[in-house]
């Protein structure tokens, strides 16, 4: 009797303790730290936004998105932005749900400025101008459990250094973005 017992319980610790790494590899699949993402949104007006995004833990991140225009199609006015980021998250799950990012930017738009001279309206075409910008964002991202991800951002910053060379002063930052964490 003693020995049925001790056989049935080192079978239920063995199943126990195999139960509880699989409940961790499960758990896991939402805590890798790498994530790539393309913009579906900017693909449809000519635009290629890619991003990388490195998860530091649960509740905030760090990443980079570069920008580059390979057509003029529906006359977006940028050539390339470069913006590093940071974001909180404020959801449950691992680095997932509502947040909330700073980022920097460094890009270049076109220098077109419309100048009000005795109350006509004319075209200046100047050069391309480079600047920094900082903003914000608000999103929301949701994490599949194959590791697929889907974001939806809106955000806004300011040129700081040569908003008088442009009418492009204000810097819009917005995605519907799918990737994948791995």
């Amino acid at each position: 009797m003693k020995k049925s017992f001790l056989i049935i319980a080192m079978l239920f610790s063995i199943l126990a303790v195999n139960g509880q790494n699989q409940s961790e590899t499960v758990s896991r699949l939402f805590e890798n730290n790498n994530e790539l993402k393309i913009n579906v949104y900017f693909t449809g007006l000519g635009l290629f936004e890619g991003t990388y995004e490195r998860n530091l833990n649960s509740k905030s991140s760090l990443g980079i998105t570069g920008l580059y225009a390979f057509s003029q199609k529906y006359d977006e006015d940028v050539n390339f932005q470069i913006s590093p980021f940071y974001r909180r998250y404020f959801g449950r799950k691992y680095a997932s749900g509502f947040f909330t990012e700073g980022f920097g930017t460094l890009g270049s738009t076109d220098g077109k400025q419309l100048t009000d001279i005795n109350g006509n309206l004319t075209l200046n075409e100047g050069p391309d101008v480079i600047d920094v910008s900082l903003g914000l964002s608000v999103g929301y991202k949701w994490v599949a459990k194959s590791g697929i991800t889907f974001e939806a951002l809106f955000g806004m910053g300011g040129n700081l250094f040569n908003a008088d060379k442009t009418d492009h002063n204000i810097i819009n930052r917005r995605a519907i973005s799918i990737g994948y964490r791995f």
